[in-house]
């Protein structure tokens, strides 16, 4: 059977059961189209920057042989590979397809398949361990709800988010946001807000999840020159809306111009990052 064909899509994100409660103007598809815009360039360049994270992570939760995992919004799979390195039964969904296949390449025996994190495709009590690495945000309880449901009793999720402290990518998504368009913007101000203290664990608490622990790194992650750095900012969903306003001869320069600050006597753009997590349990 070929990958189309065990790919499971939801048509319909209102199917799912919290769908009175999902985010205004939620389209998961269109989600999906931004992300895979460039998703080469995404898994290449980008997605390591949650490596320490990811690895805190595992190691409060216990990931490897004899647990199942599900990531959310799970990318072009990075969990996903350390998750099955360490022994895992592992899982995971994105609404971008063209990462999904690039996760598939990365760890084949994982259960991976395009969709919607409002409406997961798995039974109840399917997972012992529910992971998201920046994939969950402000307004997004009815996915955190679905987390909950496919979660075993007295099984333990966490999901990671940009905290309220320093923040060297700031400029870049300042830029971003400039030059997309207003509905845009109303989006970016909901999902951002679970960065102030407190939100996370009110959105985890909301659909029953008890409370362990919030931690957090320092997410570092590095580019060797300036068409790298403008190749893997320009991968991220939210430059998508900019690059589909104003084109990348007007937003590039800006950009790059945002972070010059950044760039070492080597030449080399370092960027570090407030990277927080919270760990709860379904009792």
């Amino acid at each position: 059977m070929s990958r189309m064909e065990t790919t499971q899509l939801i048509s319909d994100p209102t199917d799912t059961p919290n769908g009175d409660q999902l985010p205004d103007g939620h389209h998961w598809q269109e989600a999906g189209d931004a992300w895979g815009r460039r998703a080469r360039d995404w898994a290449c360049l980008f997605e390591h920057y949650a490596s320490d994270v990811i690895l805190a992570i595992f190691g409060r939760l216990d990931v490897g042989p004899g647990v199942s995992l599900l990531d959310i919004a799970c990318g072009s799979g990075l969990a996903i590979r350390f998750a099955d390195a360490a022994g895992a039964d592992s899982a995971g969904i994105d609404a971008a397809a063209p990462l999904i296949d690039i996760a598939r390449d990365r760890t084949p025996a994982a259960d991976l398949r395009v969709g919607d994190m409002f409406a997961l495709p798995w039974a109840d009590e399917s997972f012992d361990v529910v992971t998201s690495i920046n994939g969950i945000w402000g307004g997004c309880e009815a996915a955190v709800a679905e987390a909950y449901r496919v979660l075993r009793p007295g099984g333990s999720i966490a999901i990671s988010f940009w905290g309220d402290g320093h923040l060297d990518l700031r400029p870049c998504f300042r830029a971003f946001a400039v030059n997309a368009p207003a509905a845009h913007l109303d989006g970016m101000r909901r999902t951002n807000g679970i960065a102030r203290p407190g939100v996370a664990e009110d959105m985890l608490a909301s659909v029953g999840f008890e409370m362990i622990e919030r931690d957090g790194r320092t997410s570092t992650i590095e580019w060797p020159d300036e068409d790298i750095a403008w190749r893997a900012l320009a991968s991220v969903g939210p430059a998508v809306p900019a690059l589909e306003v104003v084109g990348a001869e007007v937003l590039r320069p800006q950009v790059l111009d945002a972070i010059e600050h950044l760039r070492d006597d080597n030449g080399i753009y370092r960027f570090c990052n407030d990277h927080q997590f919270v760990v709860a349990r379904k009792s």
